[in-house]
């Protein structure tokens, strides 16, 4: 049996396993919430997991130890820092960020500003998102081209097919189990190519003049390791560009919203910085081995040699393992787990935004979750096969990465952040702030990579420094002038807009309006035994499932309870209809559709101190939807 058909049966076996998993997690999938945030339930561990893997491509690693090799230390600022502070930034954000009742960011937008910014967040989302996935596609075609020979239509199909597979059955569940082991493996595979690459250089493997580890490390120089050797500015520059856009970055905000409890979310996300920057000290130990085993690729310098460095490992299992076939193909699956655990989270990610951004929303705000399940599955086959289309065009591993940051970085990083902590933020400065950095930074994109040419610094560094990074600097800026200056010239947010983010406002605006409910009262018993009630960490999540007799239009609905009290609220468009009693917006009893055209399901996740009182508004909630269907002479019954 040749190399590559071991490859084939290793990998056959190790996506049957990833599908077995989503096949498992397929029969859990009921609501939205659970398709895309796996029903708020995750532990820290998983978390921790699936946080480090989502942000280890393949093709990052190739190129992370490409800039070690050139750059020594001082490379970590165009990749590997910003990764690992921006999960810290997120860990600390964790208490704002968990609570809101949010299931994407467009979402939460609209919560904040209403509906004129959710439509082009979700589309701007959707392309980065694409991008993201494009970095790890392009990633594992360089992988199995260079091991094999295979052409990079069948390595986007690999992914292509595996991902879509387990994601679309299993949800984001799939998502962090499957990363879960896909991160050990990737693990395990940095682990053995580092000792393998330092045990080639003692042994004087590979035409290398044999010398012991403490001789390969010593003889480092002292400005390989200095982290700062880049300059001040530079690290400056390269902060402000990377760091606010994996900040503000979807999939860990859905990560965070997945977790049981706050706790579970900060851990995780600590966990998921310590896991990464374990794996980054490993890719320095192997780029120290390898510069000793190709000395010629660090003398051509950057960026002249990053077209060898980035290639560098994989030429070294070519070469040191030639004979042993085994070796090969699990260096191969190790680098397909990479790809696969970003490709997934990315995909997820960008995929609800098209169902519940676009299509829930905009198309069909009245689709029954059966419906829902169905679009969230085709959504992540089109991000997947987008994503393919693109790994063609846009060939540079870190670019795709980076210009998706970028992008991200100018065009809702401040119109997102300073929703959250500022009052005075209005819908016309975020819009204005949006669509101004997405439409500079898009443009600066193209001028820079028109006018650059192959393998020669960027034109628009060669400008200023100030420029580097695609402009990103001066996309960010643009934004923030538009946003703050818009924010100031127009009327203040209402205060439905500011309640799910600012507990003031949503006390002062919340109607305390549960009536005294006779515990004793059979309606009320019966009520209580057709409740689900399952409790995670600090909250429990309650559920009534009904079903009508008869039929009637969600939008006549929706406006009938508005109509029967002004506690009855839909900031987010009427697909989802909130009960605004109290300040703890992920608290208040929420009504959607159901599985089917006469299903409605009420919801509502409070704090298990609050778990009894928020029972009674359940019922209230209850009450008040029977009176509305009721006037129309429909029934509700328990499902």
């Amino acid at each position: 049996m040749n190399g590559y058909s071991i490859f084939l049966v290793m990998l056959t076996v190790y996506i049957a396993g990833l599908v077995a998993i989503g096949w498992y997690f397929n029969s859990r999938q009921k609501s939205i919430t659970d398709f895309w945030l796996a029903g708020r339930r995750i532990g820290p561990s998983a978390l921790g997991f699936s946080a480090a893997a989502s942000w280890l491509t393949a093709g990052g690693i190739l190129a992370v130890i490409g800039y070690y090799m050139l750059q020594g230390m001082g490379s970590i600022w165009a990749f590997v820092a910003p990764n690992i502070i921006s999960l810290l930034f997120l860990a600390v954000l964790v208490k704002k960020i968990k609570n809101l009742p949010a299931i994407t960011q467009p979402e939460l937008l609209e919560q904040r500003y209403g509906s004129i910014v959710r439509l082009p967040i979700a589309l701007i989302i959707t392309v980065v998102m694409i991008l993201f996935s494009v970095s790890d596609i392009t990633g594992l075609s360089l992988v199995l081209q260079t091991f094999y020979g295979v052409d990079p239509l069948y390595a986007a199909a690999i992914v292509a097919i595996a991902v879509s597979l387990y994601v679309t059955l299993g949800g984001l569940y799939a998502v962090i189990w499957t990363d879960t082991i896909q991160f050990s493996f990737l693990a395990l595979f940095a682990i053995v190519m580092a000792f393998a690459t330092v045990g080639t250089v003692a042994d004087g493997g590979l035409n290398t003049s044999a010398i012991s580890v403490s001789q390969l490390f010593g003889n480092v120089s002292g400005d390989w390791w200095n982290p700062f050797s880049i300059g001040l500015p530079m690290v400056l520059i390269f902060s402000f560009a990377l760091i606010p856009g994996w900040i503000t970055e979807q999939d860990p905000w859905q990560k965070i919203w997945s977790a049981k409890d706050e706790k579970s979310a900060s851990v995780g996300m600590v966990l998921g910085a310590l896991m990464i920057t374990v794996i980054f000290a490993v890719c320095a130990v192997i780029a120290i081995a390898l510069n000793n085993i190709y000395p010629e690729i660090a003398g051509m310098g950057y960026p002249a040699g990053m077209a060898s460095a980035e290639p560098a490992l994989l030429s070294f299992v070519s070469e040191r393992f030639a004979s042993a076939p085994v070796v090969v193909a699990f260096s191969a699956i190790g680098l397909a787990a990479a790809s696969m655990s970003c490709t997934d989270t990315f995909s997820t990610s960008g995929a609800s935004c098209i169902s519940r951004d676009i299509y829930q929303r905009y198309i069909k705000p009245d689709a029954t979750m059966k419906e829902m399940m169905l679009v969230n599955r085709a959504s992540v086959l089109f991000i997947i096969l987008a994503a393919t289309a693109g790994s063609f065009i846009i060939p540079n591993i870190l670019d795709a990465i980076q210009i998706a940051t970028f992008i991200a970085s100018s065009s809702y990083f401040f119109p997102l952040m300073g929703g959250l902590y500022w009052k005075r933020a209005t819908k016309e400065g975020a819009f204005a702030g949006m669509v101004i950095g997405f439409i500079v930074q898009v443009s600066l994109v193209a001028l820079d990579l028109i006018n650059t040419p192959p393998l020669a610094a960027s034109y628009l560094e060669s400008v200023h420094p100030i420029l580097m990074g695609h402009g990103v600097i001066v996309g960010m800026s643009l934004s923030a002038i538009a946003f703050f200056g818009v924010s100031l010239m127009t009327k203040p947010s209402s205060k439905v807009n500011l309640a799910p983010f600012f507990e003031e406002e949503a006390k002062e605006l919340s109607l305390s309006e549960t009536k005294k409910i006779n515990e004793k009262d059979p309606e009320y018993s019966a009520f209580l035994k057709n409740l689900n009630e399952k409790v995670t960490g600090e909250r429990a999540h309650l559920q009534l499932n009904l079903h009508t007799s008869g039929n009637l239009s969600w939008q006549e609905v929706t406006e009938n309870l508005k109509t029967m009290s002004p506690a009855w609220v839909t900031p987010t468009g009427i697909d989802s209809v909130y009960r605004l009693t109290h300040g703890d917006m992920l608290a208040c009893v929420a009504v959607t559709r159901g599985t089917g055209e006469r299903d409605i399901w009420l919801k509502a996740e409070p704090r298990l101190e609050t778990l009894g009182t928020q029972k009674r508004e359940l019922f209230t909630a209850y009450e008040e939807l029977k009176k509305v269907f009721g006037q129309k002479n429909v029934k509700l019954d328990y499902i």
